[in-house]
Order: C-alpha cells, then structure tokens, then sequence
C-alpha cells in the first residue's frame, strides 16, 4: 500500500491530511501520467458527492487538471458507478470521484477510473503517487495548451439512470418499497431511477445539505429504516451509502438483508436462470459463514479474496465468474458494470422478488446467518502502527487462544481497515454472546497495543 493510495483511493479529513493543495497535485499528477502513457491530451470526467468539501476538491482537481493541459467533463452530484459508466461511455482517459463512501461529513477522498471503468492499476496508482510526492514542480503549459472546462456535462446522468433501468424488464408494478438516499447522491439518481417503473416508491434522507450524509441514515445506520418499513407495511426497504455504490436492504419483517444474503438470492437466480458462470460466487474472507452454508448446500462455489471490492473483481475478471461482492453489500454484476452499484443491486434484487411471488424474508430465508460481532478500534493516524499491532505476537496468540475457544464452531477475523485507521476484529460462532465475549478479548488486546 502506497503512502497516499489505499485500497478506495485516497482518503482524508478535509483540512488536514486532504486538502486543496494536495487535490490540485493530485489532478496534476493524474493527468501527467495519463499523457505519458498515451501522447495524447486527456480528458478526465469528474463526479462527486454531496459532502460540503467535494465542490472545493472539484475545483482544485479542475485546476491542476487544466493547468497540465487535460480537458475537464464535470458530471456534478452523482454515484461512483455512475462516473465509471459515463467515463467509458464518453471515451474520457479516466474518471475522478470525489467521495468518502459511508465515512462522516468531514472526510472525502479522491478515487481515480482508468478508462474502461476500472480502478486504476497498482502500476499507475505507484506512478501517480510518485509524482505527487516529488518535490519536482510538475510542468504547466501555456496559452492555448491550457485544458479546458466542458459545460453541460451534468445531463450525462440520465443516460446512467437509463442504462440502469434497462438491466431489468419487469415493470415492478405491485411493489411498495421505501428508500434511503443516506443525504448522498442516490439524492441526485434515485427517484428519477424508480420513476420509471410502476413500483410504488417512497423516499427518505434525501435532501443533502452539505453535513448530513450518512448522518444516522443509509447502509450504515439500518434501525430508522427498519422501523419505518415494518410500520408502513412496505415489501422491501433499501439503503444506499454517501455514493450509492453498496446497497443494504430490509424485509417487510425489519431484518437486514445484507451483501451476503443479496448475492445468495440473486446467486441462486442466475444459476437456474443458467446465467451463473462456472456455477461460483465471488465473496471474501468476511462474508457469512451462512453464505458458506448455503453455497454447499446449492452445489455454488464460492471463492473468497481478502477484504475490498477491488480483489473481488480482479477474480472476477480473470475467470468471468458474473456476480460477486462484500457483505457490506458492495455487489457487483459484471454483465452490467465495472464496479459495485447499489442502485443497480436494488433493481436485480427487486425483480427477483416480483418474479417470485415470495416475500422479502422468504427470499432472503434461504442463506442463513451466524451470530457475528463486528469491533472497530480506532488507532492515532501514526505511519505503520497498523501494521506493527498486527505483527504483533501478542495478538497472533490472543487470536489463537480465541480460535481454540470456539473449537471449530466459529472463526476469527482480525484485520486493519484499508481506508480509515482502524483495527477490525470480526468474530462469528454459534450463539451472540459468545461472538461478543471473544470479540471483546481481542479488541482489548489491540487497544493495549495501540499506545
């Protein structure tokens, strides 16, 4: 892992580790690598959030992007997915999003696509990042080599709501479904998205002002959206987070249908539909042990990678397997997209089930789930602590000291976070309290390491 780049890009508070200045040597550095690689003038599309930062982040991309000579497509509030999409769609260079996903208000972060969609390679993130960190002056041009600004651009966002709607046929009519926009930029999609169909839709948490995304709403925060959908007898509930690229859902019971839960249902469908590729399931270490269970019991292979979207898409393409994801609900159809699309995982679920005549629960009823306790530890922002604690011989005996407790009835996951400073520790095993207790242990010994 670079010093800038993690596993989502990079990501900061704004104001003090991501600022102005460092957006502007970012959009340099891009645009400098991308002329290297090709020779020729590149055009980037830029996207974002609805955070109060992300029009101040878009400026200074905007200006170190011109500055080096790159033409600039401004997409304005919009999903991840949808700059992926838009940026193929336009034949740009890459695309830029600006967006911390489901973090808090005062975080952003800059992600780049490569021109067919996907995340930037490791080779190119390396060159970038070099670049950003030299202390070289990266050269400017000058009078007509100067980049330019395309105006108008923001009317792209209806060919990406279009193109989503034609993922599916079914008219969805007869479904009442409730949905949380997290104050984020399914705001900017989600109700033109739905209006397309006979689905009767009904919106919340969808009017960002800048501070309120993901504040106590979306895929992070289920409980409001629980309780308003088993009150107004709703089919189904969906959350989506800050840049609706995961998607969280609740039955007409209140229960969360999770990532894990979402690609079994959808997993199963395309298997009798006879659409699932050799027949596999993409997953990783943290999806359910219920996931497991179910593939086992349905004759579906599942291949775990380690934790983020990306490993999970990089298996994917390299043997055409078709559906893949995270339990966080990162779900990703590749027949449809280069990255996870919450709003395009809401539409595949919501067909299944009118197709189904089944109920919400009834569908998700069919992969189970293990008791799982999931701990966030936050550590000082301090270079390589991360990786010293989880080096560390004292927490690779606690977690062989817990894994013996559960005697082959559970499993132990200890991880940092790619993107926040953070110590995850994930327990599953039979029962809650003993999830809770092992995850407890282990998270006091991270703590006594993290001085």
């Amino acid at each position: 892992m670079g010093k800038l780049f993690g596993t989502d890009g990079i990501r900061g508070i704004v104001g003090e580790n991501l600022t102005a200045e460092l957006a502007y040597r970012v959009g340099q550095a891009v645009t400098t690598v991308l002329f290297e690689e090709t020779g020729e003038k590149p055009l980037l599309t830029i996207g974002m959030d609805t955070r109060i930062s992300s029009d101040m982040l878009e400026g200074a991309l905007i200006s170190g992007i011109t500055s080096v000579g790159g033409d600039v497509m401004p997409l304005g509030t919009i999903p991840t997915p949808a700059v992926a999409y838009l940026t193929v769609k336009v034949g740009a260079a890459a695309g830029i999003v600006i967006s911390a996903s489901h973090n808090p208000f005062e975080h952003n972060g800059i992600k780049v696509f490569n021109s067919q969609g996907y995340k930037l390679s490791d080779a190119l993130e390396d060159r970038v990042e070099a670049k950003i960190l030299s202390s070289e002056p990266i050269p400017i041009k000058k009078g007509g080599d100067i980049g330019k600004r395309i105006h108008g651009m923001k009317n792209l966002k209806y060919e990406y709501i279009m193109h989503l709607a034609n993922t599916i046929q079914d008219d969805l009519g007869g479904l009442r479904v409730l949905i949380d926009c997290a104050n984020g930029a399914a705001a900017a999609t989600a109700p033109d998205l739905f209006a397309n169909f006979a689905i009767e839709a009904d919106f919340i948490h969808r009017k960002p002002n800048g501070v309120n995304i993901n504040d106590r709403c979306g895929s992070t925060h289920m409980k409001n959206l629980a309780a308003m959908v088993t009150a107004g007898e709703y089919d189904l509930g969906i959350a989506f987070d800050g840049d609706a690229d995961r998607c969280l859902m609740v039955d007409e019971k209140g229960s969360i249908v999770d990532g894990d839960k979402t690609m079994a249902v959808c997993g199963k469908y395309m298997r009798d539909q006879g659409l699932l590729t050799g027949w596999t399931i993409v997953g990783t270490v943290m999806s359910n042990l219920g996931l497991h269970e179910f593939c086992n019991k349905n004759n579906i292979r599942l291949i775990c990678t380690p934790v983020g979207d990306r490993n999970v898409l990089e298996k994917m393409l390299e043997f055409g397997y078709r559906i893949g994801g995270e339990q966080s609900g990162h779900t990703i159809f590749t027949d449809y997209a280069t990255t996870g699309d919450g709003q395009l995982t809401a539409l595949q679920f919501l067909q299944i089930l009118k197709r189904s005549g089944k109920t919400a629960s009834e569908l998700a009823s069919i992969c189970p789930s293990y008791p799982q306790v999931l701990e966030n530890i936050e550590l000082p922002n301090r270079p390589g602590l991360k990786e010293d604690i989880m080096a560390s011989e004292t927490l690779l005996r606690a977690i062989r000291t817990e894994e013996e407790r559960l005697g082959g009835e559970g499993r132990v996951l200890v991880r940092p976070s790619g993107t926040e400073p953070l110590i995850r520790v994930m327990v599953e095993a039979k029962t809650q309290q003993q999830a809770g207790d092992c995850a407890g242990r282990l998270s006091q010994v991270v703590k006594s390491l993290k001085m």
